[in-house]
């Protein structure tokens, strides 16, 4: 077994069934419960039911279904890779054992007489869900050999049968004639439930296979489009910066003097140039950002990040006459990431504070800490964004309107960068915003909680 960030793959959307299970089965419990209290007050214990078992059962399920919930819940917690055939056997354990529950639950109500019997049928759509169509035949069979042996230990009399009386007249084990259309009809009922729900869950993971590979070839066009876009602004970005190496010395008059109107033009385009560079910068970061699969990543010092982050901040909130207010936990945080990513994307988005945010107004920079997670929040009072606004201001180029209006200047790119540096490093970013009153920013990642083995 390997430790990992992530569970992947077949073996993690299977451990999600698994927990959905898990989860089913809490219910199912107390639906135990309930009835086996429910009924004898309500039959004023008429109906010949052996209580004890029955809340005896509902207690082992309640208590093996606590011992798989705090299992699964420890494991994924410590990052471990389930293989797929230990999450395959793992389900189908589990399924087995719930058949055996519900057929000595059936038992000890009734027995041939209980109408709940077709609850095999939930199990079997579950096993077609979770298991492949071998696992779930052979999971509708254990059920038929588990049916028949209640059958016919009853009806031989090797087990006591638990009559509903008065719901029937009479006990209905003991006439065969029953008993054999009853087998065929539960019989074929779980077998034609079985390939149906298997036929339909076979589909669908055609479908999303197709899916996938539709995905995986819209992926490499899309790296490929990077690509492209990654040499021609690198190129553009030479050029440019070659433009502005011949300007400069003609803007200080180092080839000769200029007149006024000359000095104006060159001033000009100076600025736009460098405009120009800054928008190719961000549009190389976001692109390099894209066509990186993996990050180196190392264990770091969040909270010396944190603090460095905040010592810039405090001079350039200084410069515009605003309150900059931090609060770093005095603890040490640990991240596993990579540090000049984690700065960019911290910076871009208290710069945005800082440029939206009037003179006199106030940045808050705070940083907490829980077990397994690092928050961030980072709160101004700025201009806020338009509510109409808010759901797109992480797209590509996209600018808010009151943004654009207020500073013409800009790539559009900061905050698209930032969502995916965040998301590299398996964070959360949520933004909420009042116009004309201010913004936050909440983001949060994992924690480091120590080296990590294979």
């Amino acid at each position: 077994m390997k430790k990992s960030p992530n569970n992947s793959g077949q073996s993690g959307y299977l451990l999600e069934r698994v927990c959905w299970l898990i989860r089913l089965r809490w219910v199912a419990a107390a639906g135990v419960f309930s009835v086996s209290f429910l009924l004898p007050r309500v039959f004023g214990g008429r109906l010949d039911l052996n209580s004890s078992a029955l809340y005896a059962i509902a207690g082992f399920l309640l208590c093996y279904n606590a011992c798989l919930f705090f299992t699964v819940s420890f494991l994924k917690k410590k990052k471990f890779i389930f293989p797929e055939q230990w999450v395959n056997l793992f389900a189908n354990a589990q399924i087995s054992i719930d058949l055996t529950c519900l057929i000595f639950l059936i038992h000890f109500s009734g027995g041939i007489e209980n109408p709940f019997i077709f609850y095999f049928i939930f199990h079997m759509i579950i096993a077609s869900i979770l298991l492949t169509r071998r696992a779930a035949f052979s999971q509708a069979t254990y059920a038929v050999f588990l049916f028949f042996s209640l059958v016919l230990t009853e009806h031989l009399g090797f087990l006591q049968h638990h009559c509903l009386l008065p719901v029937f007249s009479y006990a209905l084990h003991e006439n065969s004639f029953y008993l054999a259309g009853m087998s065929f009809v539960f019989v074929s009922t779980l077998y034609i439930t079985v390939f149906l729900a298997t036929s339909i869950s076979a589909q669908l993971r055609e479908r999303e296979k197709s899916l996938e590979g539709v995905n995986k070839l819209l992926r490499e066009k899309d790296h490929i489009k990077s690509e492209y876009v990654l040499r021609v602004t690198h190129d553009i970005r030479q050029d440019l910066a070659a433009i502005q190496s011949c300007i400069e010395p003609v803007t200080m008059e180092i080839t000769g003097p200029l007149g006024s109107a000359q000095k104006d033009l060159l001033q000009r385009a100076r600025v736009r140039s460098l405009q120009l560079i800054v928008y190719i910068d961000a549009l190389l970061d976001i692109t390099k950002l894209k066509l990186t699969q993996q990050l180196k990543m190392e264990s770091l010092s969040f909270t010396e990040l944190a603090r460095g982050i905040s010592a810039q901040m405090i001079e350039l909130t200084a410069n515009k006459q605003l309150s900059f207010e931090s609060r770093i936990a005095a603890a040490p945080i640990m991240i596993s990431g990579v540090r000049v990513y984690l700065e960019e994307a911290l910076m871009n988005l208290l710069k945005n504070s800082l440029k939206y945010t009037p003179a006199e107004g106030k940045i808050v920079f705070e940083v907490t800490a829980s077990d397994d997670l690092i928050s961030v929040r980072i709160e101004d009072t700025g201009i806020g964004v338009p509510a109409e606004d808010l759901p797109h201001i992480f797209e590509e180029f996209y600018r808010a309107s009151n943004a654009r209006s207020r500073e013409r200047k800009g790539t559009g790119l900061g905050l698209s960068i930032t969502k995916q540096i965040v998301e590299m490093h398996q964070g959360k970013i949520g933004v909420e915003s009042v116009l004309g009153r201010g913004t936050v920013v909440r983001l949060s990642f994992p924690r480091f909680s120590g080296p990590s083995f294979s």
